[in-house]
């Protein structure tokens, strides 16, 4: 099949999916021991609090990694500016959210988990230095990201494995979301030192540009506080009906899917995204064709991994986990299909990017959200985790397809392409 991405964009994937790779193995060596470790309850407890602080993640990150990437392309002379500017957005953003916990659980009444609360906050401040990834993306210098988390993944996994082998309770492998950041920043910032591709001395902060990136970042974090939340709506209504341990039990089937394959597929998508802006903005013949190739690559992708999980699934729970998560055998029969629709969904994402219509976005997850919502009041009362998993299956396949093809200007542009 005649290929319409270049090498050096192939190149930059390769990077992106053999950092996938390498931590989906590490991840099968290492996650299930902490899960049996730490029991369903205490994982229900920690998944629990990093799906809350979840939802501020839109607040935390404010959209602006697909913006930055793509004015770091149309405007590379301006990279600086723009990625200083990223950075200290970011970190006002982080001040007033980290602030506002702080006020909430001093005046509000105890918490168990209030440990782990600060913690998975903390943590956000170190992950603000994926600004400079942005930059790695838009030049293509995925090498530099596959480094630097590969590194952090040793030292990582080697503490998680020691962990284990002591016994250690929740907090302890919650700190260690810390110091994974911490150094996937230390290294970062070596590295920019080495190439020297702008001096960080001289970084500004432009009040205009702030303006400009939040107004065009501002339809990602209305959807994308809106995909959160009904993400997370899933495992707040478990809790309330069913309590920790069904978290825990849902907490495995996101692990398998999201955790191990899930993120092969997001990270070929944003690997690729450079390419198809630069094509957006020169040819957009050769756009659609590109946008074409990449649904063939990830439907194909989505129909694996959901073939896999459908005949591999169970012998895969048999072997690494303990029998306190038999029942996720048939959420995860049910969950494992829900990739074929995001990734195109992740796609249609992209071209909203580039063609300035993230409105669409906003209206497709209020309408996932709804739908979300309304399933799980009715499903998980009744069919515990399965139920969350078919909530969260079908809202994926409202979002992502049936509003593709309900929407009138959409359909017309797939039908264009195809």
């Amino acid at each position: 099949m005649t290929s319409f991405f270049s090498k050096k964009d192939f190149i930059a994937t390769k990077w992106f999916t053999l950092e996938k790779l390498i931590q989906l193995i590490t991840g099968v060596f290492i996650v299930p021991k902490i899960f049996n470790s730490l029991g369903t309850i205490d994982i229900g407890k920690l998944k629990f609090v990093e799906s809350i602080l979840g939802m501020l993640t839109p607040l935390f990150f404010l959209g602006l990694s697909a913006i930055c990437i793509r004015e770091i392309i149309f405007h590379p002379k301006q990279s600086p500016l723009i990625l200083a500017t990223a950075f200290y957005l970011r970190m006002i953003s982080w001040v007033a959210i980290f602030s506002s916990v702080l006020i909430y659980f001093c005046l509000a009444e105890n918490s168990p988990l209030i440990g782990l609360y600060l913690i998975i906050t903390g943590s956000y401040f170190f992950k603000i230095t994926d600004v400079f990834e942005y930059y790695f993306i838009a030049k293509k210098w995925t090498k530099y990201i596959f480094i630097s988390k590969i590194i952090s993944l040793i030292i990582i996994v080697s503490l998680q494995y020691y962990g284990v082998k002591k016994q250690f309770d929740v907090y302890y492998f919650a700190k260690l979301i810390i110091l994974d950041f911490l150094i996937q920043g230390f290294i970062y910032g070596i590295i920019l030192k080495y190439k020297k591709p702008f001096l960080l001395k001289k970084w500004t902060f432009s009040w205009s540009l702030g303006k400009s990136l939040l107004k065009m970042s501002f339809p990602l974090i209305i959807s994308n506080s809106l995909i959160m939340f009904y993400i997370t709506i899933d495992e707040l209504f478990l809790k309330y009906f069913h309590g920790d341990h069904a978290n825990g039990i849902f907490a495995t089937v996101q692990f398998l899917v999201i955790g191990l394959s899930w993120n092969i597929g997001f990270s070929i998508i944003n690997a690729l995204y450079p390419s198809l802006a630069e094509s957006f903005q020169e040819n957009k013949t050769l756009y659609q064709q590109k946008i074409k190739q990449l649904l063939k690559i990830m439907l194909f992708l989505g129909i694996g991994i959901g073939s896999f999980y459908t005949f591999f699934g169970n012998s895969i729970l048999d072997t690494f986990f303990t029998n306190s998560y038999s029942e996720v055998k048939t959420p995860l029969l049910i969950f494992c299909w829900a990739p074929l629709f995001v990734f195109i969904g992740m796609i249609y994402e992209k071209h909203l990017i580039n063609t300035g219509n993230l409105q669409k976005n906003v209206y497709r997850f209020i309408i996932g959200c709804v739908v979300n919502v309304v399933l799980c009041y009715l499903l998980i009362p009744i069919w515990y985790v399965k139920g969350a998993a078919i909530a969260v299956l079908a809202s994926h396949f409202i979002t992502n397809i049936a509003f593709v093809v309900l929407d009138k200007e959409s359909r017309k542009q797939v039908l264009s392409i195809f």
